[in-house]
């Protein structure tokens, strides 16, 4: 199974809603789920600062807590609580696509790579404006 993990975003929903929503504010999160929802992924699920790894109808509370202003010792553990998320599932995951920043991949790829679980960050190095034009060139 191949999944895609997309991070959560500042701006967010003001009233409780599903994970899917919540982010819809966001064009870069609207146009990465358009862009994997396009590509063949079995499915794909959020990676927010708060809850850990949602599935995109989890129904959630609006919050502001982001990775960036976190500790090292604070990502660590987070990292690890999505690990324990994604073995879970139950899904027999063989691949793992971020479309996340790096504090949200920082300490989970070498937690993934421990566990056999292959990774890939297509969108690796570019900046926002590069992953806007990315998506616009590569979806309908």
């Amino acid at each position: 199974m191949k999944i895609a993990l997309v991070s959560c975003t500042k701006v967010k929903s003001t009233y409780p809603c599903n994970a899917r929503e919540m982010y819809q504010q966001s064009t870069l999160f609207k146009k990465a789920v358009k862009y994997i929802e396009q590509n063949k992924y079995d499915d794909w699920f959020v990676l927010s600062a708060k809850y850990g790894l949602l599935r995109q109808h989890d129904v959630i509370e609006p919050y502001d807590l982001t990775l960036n202003n976190m500790k090292v010792s604070e990502r660590k553990i987070w990292s690890e609580l999505i690990l324990k998320q994604i073995e879970n599932l139950q899904l027999n995951i063989k691949q793992i696509d971020f479309y996340a920043g790096a504090k949200y991949r920082e300490y989970l790829i070498p937690m993934l790579e421990l566990n056999g679980i292959k990774y890939n960050v297509p969108l690796q190095g570019k900046g926002i404006g590069e992953q806007l034009n990315f998506y616009k060139l590569n979806t309908n």
